[in-house]
């Protein structure tokens, strides 16, 4: 019988894959292979060649040796290819699910990505939120010359910063800013220059009741829920009311916001009347004394003026019938104006001070908001409210109906 050898390969650490990390469990110390190749583990067994079969007991041997080598071979591989029991690794089958896990992988990476990117763009959001602009826009302002306290300026550019625009313009009347704000509805042109292309400006009381009725001004949305108007007297709260017309309602919207407020006053020096023994001014027919004649100066304002001989006479400043609420009708009226007009030397609503501080004049008459303050740079002046009483007065800011332009409204109450 002649026998040929057979020869049996064993899976040796290089016919095995790589694994995909050089270390497999970089935290644990395995058993490290050689450098140098293995050697060649093949064992080489003997096996009949001819036809005939072995008897069962020799079948039984030969099945029991190639099990046995098989196993020992697995075995020696096993140690080769890995360096540890724990550190085994299961590689993927087929090239299919290599495919599929490496598109799960794709997925894993494109969401992480895409929370990245939100992340980003909340935090570039919360950043956006917290930063605080300045005004960038012109503010343009036409006012009555002296209406706006310095403070007042120097209070809101602070705030502001360096960046605002600020362009405050007076007006010597109030009278001049009307004008500038109705022309243009009446021509259906407007100039830039104008009050009416400014964005606030002052109107007074005189013109209320026009630009309520022409619509030249609209009502204060919500202005009932605000903390200033809640924080106001009732008295208030009526002369801030008014109809379509214009005319105080007290079912009426609210037109106006007021700033200041204010009263008539009369002011007098005291070192004159002391130096020629007269008694001190207390109330309006103290203006209608012959030793006053020709030493009272006064604002050029109708309705303060007529408003004083109304109260002189013992009627209201809000009188609206003469006839027949005034004692003697248009006619006395008249004649007591008249008498005042001989009294006054000058009727000016910008220098009736200049005048009293010179000396050319003893009594002032004119709003407390120019009197007050110019009284305290003087000494031996003494200012003084009329027993009978004195018109209020009120600075209000109002939104423009046709530009939305805010109007600060000087309302006389």
């Amino acid at each position: 019988m002649q026998v040929s050898p057979i020869k049996l390969q064993v899976f040796s650490s290089s016919s095995l894959p790589a694994p995909i990390h050089p270390d497999l469990n970089p935290g644990r110390f395995g058993i490290r292979t050689p450098l140098d190749r293995p050697p060649d583990l093949s064992i080489k067994l003997a096996a009949t060649s001819n036809s005939k079969p072995c008897s069962p007991a020799g079948e039984f041997i030969r099945h029991l040796s190639l099990s046995s080598v098989l196993l020992v071979g697995l075995g020696l591989n096993s140690i080769w290819a890995c360096p540890s029991a724990a550190a085994a690794r299961i590689l993927p089958a087929s090239t299919s699910s290599s495919g599929h896990s490496q598109e799960s992988l794709e997925n894993v990476v494109v969401e992480e990505s895409e929370n990245f990117e939100d992340e980003d763009m909340k935090l570039a959001f919360e950043k956006w939120k917290s930063k605080s602009y300045a005004l960038t826009v012109p503010l343009r302002v036409v006012a009555l010359q002296g209406s706006f306290p310095s403070v007042w300026l120097r209070d809101f550019l602070r705030s502001q910063g360096k960046r605002v625009r600020f362009r405050p313009e007076y007006r010597r009347s109030l009278g001049d800013i009307f004008y500038e704000i109705v022309d243009p509805y009446k021509k259906g042109k407007i100039n830039p220059k104008s009050a009416v292309a400014a964005d606030l400006v002052t109107l007074g009381d005189s013109w209320l009741n026009f630009a309520i009725s022409k619509e030249l001004i609209e009502p204060i949305q919500g202005a009932e829920d605000q903390v200033w108007f809640q924080e106001l007297s009732d008295k208030w709260k009526e002369y801030l009311r008014r109809s379509s017309d214009g005319n105080l309602d007290s079912g009426g919207r609210i037109y106006a916001v007021p700033y200041r407020w204010g009263s008539m006053v009369i002011a007098y020096n005291k070192k004159e009347f002391q130096k020629h023994k007269l008694a001190p001014v207390e109330d309006w027919s103290d203006l209608w004394r012959p030793e006053l004649a020709r030493k009272i100066s006064m604002v050029d304002s109708p309705r303060e003026i007529v408003g004083t001989v109304l109260k002189y006479m013992g009627a209201s400043y809000n009188t609206t019938n003469i006839e027949s609420q005034v004692f003697g009708g248009k006619q006395a009226v008249l004649q007591q104006l008249q008498k005042l007009v001989q009294q006054v030397r000058f009727f000016d609503t910008k220098d009736y001070l200049k005048a009293f501080k010179a000396g050319q004049v003893w009594v002032a008459v004119g709003w407390s908001s120019d009197v007050l303050p110019f009284a305290k740079t003087l000494s031996n002046v003494s200012v003084i409210v009329p027993k009978s009483g004195a018109s209020l007065w009120a600075d209000f800011w109002d939104l423009h109906m046709k530009s939305t332009l805010i109007i600060i409204m000087d309302l006389i109450l």
